[in-house]
């Protein structure tokens, strides 16, 4: 070949032929036919011209300024494929490495291959890096990937997950109705739609929460409906990487960090007008990371409080308290018992033009239009106290604070119930009259308490009975019932049912009931807060004046049908 040929060749071609390692004729008849067999130029020379990869390699990173990287090293399994569509890594022959915060590592054995970068970097929104490796490495990487892929396919060839084609996930809370690029190629892939179904399945079976749990010799999926834990599916062990991968990807996670817990969001929108958030947390374990989705609904915060299952006089003296221009209501129960559907049904019906609204919460569950969210940080030194002073400063009518948990915390929350403002909040306590208690340990002065707090909800959450399948219990002696707790009156014309089981329900229930204490600091309980009464001293007067306990809550409801003697066994103790 004459010199003017020669001249031509630039870039990583001149440079081998400089090198001696191909002949300028090799250099242009390459150039040619990998075109035509759509092939990079440098994996056209290995496969086709066995040209050596490692001398390519070398010459290469001295060539270009790079070092080369011993992609074999890598373990596959943590390769972050669901970052980037299939058809675009096989298209480019180029591999994502790592994703570590607004950077992608690209492994590629030719780093002129900019259209690679430009193109991942477009559909994945994120700044790409060219890392250079050998040829035939990358080549077995990519064999690697595309038979895990075949096996992901074969392992969840038993989810039908055609019907996702139509929904929007997003992270972090936000969707973009105009960005389709790419997206309808990047949901074709397994491990994507997979997910996608997970997620779709368990707002339909109306869970609470869904559990990604990692094994040494399996891995698990379970929902949490009705308050219980359900075993659902079992994917291949060897997934459980790639699923921890899309989830925190989907969670705007650090998808490099698996030593410490992290938290994200994810927003699913299913239609024009209805989105589902998750909240996403993740935790290391001995065999990897596992991650529970919390779902958050937005319609279960405005469902009204008819359907929360309050009694009609509970429900009065709440509406009552909500309406007073000050004061304090407390809402206490362990975790999962609905505090806040409580406090938002709340808030829903105090949500007016005429009132100004803020919130501290921790985190923000659900987005509130008209209310004020504060999301506190701890790292940046935004707490519920430092929340609640800026508050005192805006101006508000009415303050919520997601949780009383210190006593800074709950000497700014009385002063504000005692100066005009009507504060919400929640305490993770057992009872009513633990509420009490717990705020004088914290160190709460009795007379701040007895003047504050104006009403106590202690509540849980019972599995309510299928109306379809659920049969009287007739096996139960009269006796028993008395025994439970049962008065006379609360027996006459009751009819008390037990589950069955049936296709319309999960175990015989089928959703859940609020069970509640409420109780308001009448002047006879304040004046026991005074002198510093116990928690049984308080709850004895309660029930004096005419406050159901959780107890007796619980068997109301049994009484009424709704739920079954062996649940109201289950959440509450006599």
């Amino acid at each position: 070949m004459n010199n003017k040929a020669l001249g031509q060749l630039s870039g990583l071609a001149g440079s081998l032929v400089a090198e001696s390692l191909i002949t300028a004729e090799q250099a242009v008849e390459a150039q040619k036919k990998a075109s035509i067999e759509k092939m990079h130029f440098v994996q056209y020379l290995v496969e086709k011209e066995n040209v050596n990869g490692r001398h390519l390699a070398e010459l290469t990173s001295r060539e270009f300024g790079l070092p080369l990287f011993d992609i074999a090293a890598l373990n596959t399994d943590s390769i972050p494929v669901a970052l980037v569509d299939a058809a675009l890594i096989k298209k480019h022959h180029a591999l994502p490495l790592l994703h570590h915060g607004n950077r992608l590592f690209v492994a590629v054995s030719d780093p002129t291959n900019l259209a690679a970068l430009e193109e991942i970097k477009f559909h994945t929104g994120i700044n790409t890096d060219a890392v250079l490796v050998e040829e035939n490495a990358l080549g077995e990487a990519l064999a690697k990937c595309a038979e895990s892929q075949d096996a992901l396919s074969d392992g969840l060839s038993d989810f039908d997950a055609s019907y996702l084609d139509d929904i929007d996930i997003a992270s972090g809370g936000e969707t973009n109705e105009d960005d389709d690029d790419g997206s309808e190629s990047i949901d074709e892939t397994p491990i994507v739609r997979f997910v996608n179904k997970v997620l779709i399945d368990a707002i339909k079976q109306g869970a609470s929460d869904i559990h990604f749990e990692p094994y040494e010799h399996s891995y698990r999926v379970r929902f949490r409906t009705d308050g219980i834990l359900e075993e659902m599916v079992k994917p291949p062990k060897n997934l459980a990487p790639r699923l921890a991968a899309r989830l925190k990807v989907m969670s705007q996670m650090d998808i490099s960090e698996r030593r410490l817990p992290q938290d994200g969001r994810i927003q699913m929108k299913l239609s024009r007008n209805r989105a589902i958030d998750f909240r996403v947390n993740t935790l290391p374990t001995l065999y990897g990371e596992k991650i529970v989705l919390r779902i958050l609904d937005p319609g279960s915060a405005k469902m009204g409080i008819d359907a929360l299952g309050y009694e009609p006089y509970q429900q009065d003296m709440y509406l009552k308290v909500l309406n007073q221009p000050q004061g304090m209501i407390l809402v206490t129960g362990p975790t999962g018992s609905g505090k806040t559907v409580s406090l938002y049904t709340g808030l829903n019906i105090l949500n007016t033009p005429e009132r100004n609204i803020s919130t501290a919460e921790d985190p923000v569950e659900i987005n509130l239009e008209g209310v004020n969210q504060v999301h506190v940080n701890a790292k940046v030194g935004l707490n519920f106290a430092e929340a609640l002073r800026s508050f005192l400063r805006q101006d508000p009518d009415v303050i919520m604070v997601g949780e009383i948990r210190d006593l800074e915390t709950a000497e700014i929350a009385i002063k504000a119930a005692q100066t005009g403002h009507l504060v919400l909040s929640t305490l993770h306590t057992n009872s009513a009259s633990e509420t009490i208690t717990r705020l004088l340990n914290m160190g709460v002065p009795a007379f701040n308490v007895a003047s504050s707090v104006n009403l106590i909800i202690a509540q849980r959450l019972a599995r309510r009975l299928c109306k379809t399948c659920s049969v009287p219990a007739d096996d139960i002696p009269h006796d028993t019932l008395l025994e439970e707790g049962f008065t006379e009156d609360m027996l006459t014309g009751a009819t008390i049912m037990s589950p069955v089981g049936c296709k319309e329900c999960n175990a015989g229930y089928k959703g859940r009931v609020g069970i509640y204490e409420v109780v308001k600091i009448t002047p006879s309980i304040a004046k026991l807060i005074m002198e510093e009464g116990n928690s049984m001293q308080i709850a004895a007067q309660a029930r004096a004046e005419g406050f159901h306990d959780l107890r007796i809550a619980a068997l109301k409801k049994v009484a009424q049908g709704m739920t079954s003697l062996e649940e109201a066994n289950r959440i509450t103790v006599d």
